[in-house]
């Protein structure tokens, strides 16, 4: 089987993709693959380290508001759609997926007037102008959350769940504890802001850390690596207690959320594909500027389940964190329960889904 993947823009996207390829690797070792994304979209470095053959075109998202610059995206978009066929036909892929962001547009709509087979993934609850647009294209819709399934036509969709949530199963806990510097003993709190970090979770977990210093619980705190040297400054001040971990960022955390308790964290997709597939309870700190406020639907369809606590940023501080916190952790019946509740969220076998999708699409067209 022959797969163009496209989507780019955020790890959110990405990573989603990269763990469908993994997985189809594993299944059919003579698959080939062509990934599409943007010349300097993340994906243009990501996926290149994955040894995956990678290819751009030139692509902007349309503003929301009317402008002149929607005239140029239009135009680009146009000329992307022509690239994007020139490759396809060089390449004869017998399926295209987009996983989101602005360059699967132009990419999956060519697919899809040349009459290749082709899906569009939505991570979120609230889908994005991209996905909705191509959702009138595609041959199907795959979603993550079931809120999602009225933004699309009925007989399109389907549930698969996140890919990445297939790739956290089966590691090993205590070798991800060491690996992060964490004690294999204590109970353990992740809290990170996403890949890049996010300054109000900052700031409140650095007000926290004098009284962390006194919790039965151990913290690995990820500050992102925009913020790590401005963190780091601060403290150097108050301090670090010896049960904080502070680091940048972590290259392997389906193995580190293995031995993790509680998550602190944004509502992004991934990570909530990712949390509950492992059933590991969270407070969730939904980003408000996300387009639609997706993140705190995201979020919602957590807490509303009582796998989460939702705790909007405006409500973020160092003693409302710590409240949150003490109130799970310290509390090992309440702890047990939002387990349960998250793991009944959780969809282990997303990847293996999104698969079968595909190949159902490929064998009805050769047919």
């Amino acid at each position: 089987m022959k797969i163009v993947v496209s989507g780019g823009g955020t790890g959110g996207h990405i990573y989603p993709a990269l763990a469908l390829i993994r997985e189809i690797q594993k299944e059919n070792k003579q698959a080939e693959f062509l990934y599409i994304g943007t010349k300097n979209g993340l994906e243009s470095t990501i996926v290149p380290r994955e040894k995956i053959p990678f290819k751009s075109i030139h692509i902007t998202g349309f503003k929301r508001k009317l402008s002149l610059d929607n005239i140029k995206t239009v135009l680009r978009f146009l000329k992307g759609a022509r690239d994007s066929k020139k490759m396809l036909k060089e390449f004869k892929p017998d399926i295209v997926i987009g996983t989101g962001g602005y360059v699967c547009g132009p990419v999956v709509y060519a697919a899809a007037k040349l009459n290749i087979p082709t899906i569009v993934h939505e991570q979120n609850s609230v889908p994005g102008l991209t996905n909705k647009f191509l959702s009138r294209y595609v041959n199907k819709v795959a979603i993550c959350f079931d809120e999602a399934k009225e933004y699309f036509p009925k007989d399109k969709v389907v549930f698969t769940g996140n890919p990445r949530a297939s790739e956290v199963i089966g590691n090993d806990g205590i070798r991800g504890r060491l690996s992060a510097g964490l004690s294999t003993t204590m109970p353990a709190v992740l809290i990170f802001g996403g890949s890049r970090g996010a300054r109000p979770i900052n700031d409140a977990v650095v007000k926290a850390l004098s009284e962390f210093g006194e919790k039965p619980y151990q913290v690995l705190y990820i500050t992102g690596d925009v913020h790590f040297k401005d963190v780091q400054n601060e403290v150097e001040l108050v301090g670090n207690p010896k049960n904080v971990v502070i680091r940048p960022f972590i290259h392997n955390m389906p193995e580190v959320l293995s031995g993790i308790d509680l998550v602190v964290s944004r509502a992004g997709a991934t990570t909530l594909a990712e949390i509950t597939s492992l059933g590991i309870p969270s407070i969730l700190v939904p980003s408000p500027y996300v387009t639609n406020n997706h993140q705190e639907k995201n979020a919602r369809s957590l807490s509303d389940h009582g796998a989460a606590e939702l705790l909007l940023e405006k409500d973020l501080n160092n003693k409302s964190l710590i409240q949150q916190i003490d109130r799970i952790l310290l509390d090992n019946e309440y702890l047990k329960s939002m387990k349960v509740k998250a793991k009944k969220l959780g969809v282990p076998d997303s990847a293996e889904r999104l698969y079968k999708l595909m190949k159902q699409l490929v064998q009805e067209k050769q047919k």
